[in-house]
């Protein structure tokens, strides 16, 4: 997967990630009372909504982006229809040529990560082999070492697969594990250098490996420290737009080619209709889609 989204980030000239996290809140009012008389106040009525606005964003965003990134909480949160909208968000994503990362976020050991592992993997029924979550890439915790990564690996390799595996953090509280010390070293430089050993276990053919990192736009300094320390790491790096960093926080993030990061956008994208106090709620996709022309402009001196 990570060579299929190097090729399409060089060929769109954008490493952007769109994050698909919707709210409630953000949903436009026009959708909002359609689903509502049309299925109540109910979950499958929001499941609905999210679909709709999502779908709304892809087609006016699948042009510019190589990759699109969905929060699995933000659908869990509303039960089996949230999950619904999640699902048929990616086969539509998929079905318009975008690669897209489940931001799952799990981290487990023995049987309970190989039932993970099936978000990559998928499923087999009386020899039919089934996908039913359809994404390219997931998001991991690597608090549980190797145990809860290993089952991925398998998947990674056959069926061309990738994980973005948990580094450094943007949030500012993550520092509190991460920035501990621990034999000489703070814990996100411990973690930075098994995420490296993994990756030996699963490499494409563009010189990085389908073991990737996250590693936030927010502590610039750690970020080009670990681009140093994981030459054929491949990058997704939160924290850009909403969370306070812009392109000139990531130079150095990508390598000497230009490559090895994708720079993820949620709220400043799919909700940049509601900015400086917009109220083009009709207008919400052409919104997102200046915004992401407006961070392609902003990325495109440096990658």
């Amino acid at each position: 997967m990570i060579d299929r989204l190097m090729n399409r980030i060089e060929k769109l000239a954008n490493p952007t990630v769109v994050g698909l996290d919707p709210t409630y809140e953000m949903m436009p009012q026009t959708i909002r009372e359609e689903m509502i008389e049309r299925y109540g106040k109910t979950t499958e009525a929001v499941g609905k909504m999210f679909l709709r606005f999502n779908q709304e964003i892809i087609n006016h965003i699948m042009d510019l982006v190589p990759a699109v990134k969905l929060q699995i909480a933000m659908y869990e949160k509303y039960g089996i229809e949230g999950l619904t909208a999640y699902t048929q968000t990616i086969s539509y994503a998929k079905a318009m040529g975008l690669l897209v990362i489940g931001d799952i976020k799990r981290g487990d050991i023995a049987s309970t990560a190989a039932a993970y592992a099936a978000h990559l993997g998928g499923v087999e029924i009386e020899g039919l082999r089934l996908d039913p979550w359809n994404e390219d890439a997931v998001t991991l915790n690597p608090y549980m070492g190797f145990d809860g990564i290993e089952p991925f690996l398998s998947p990674c390799n056959q069926y061309d697969k990738s994980i973005f595996i948990l580094v450094k953090t943007s949030n500012p509280s993550g520092k509190e594990i991460q920035d501990l010390i621990a034999d000489g070293r703070p814990v996100y430089a411990h973690t930075a250098q098994l995420v490296s050993k993994w990756g030996e276990l699963a490499m494409g053919i563009n010189g990085y490996s389908r073991v990737a990192a996250v590693v936030g736009a927010t502590y610039q300094e750690q970020g080009l420290e670990l681009r140093k320390k994981m030459p054929h790491t491949f990058f997704l790096i939160p924290g850009y737009g909403a969370q306070g960093a812009s392109g000139d926080d990531i130079r150095g993030y990508f390598d000497r080619d230009g490559r090895g990061c994708i720079v993820n956008s949620s709220r400043g994208i799919i909700a940049a209709y509601q900015k400086d106090g917009k109220c083009g709620a009709h207008h919400f996709a052409e919104e997102a889609r200046e915004a992401v022309l407006a961070m392609k402009c902003d990325l495109g001196g440096i990658s």
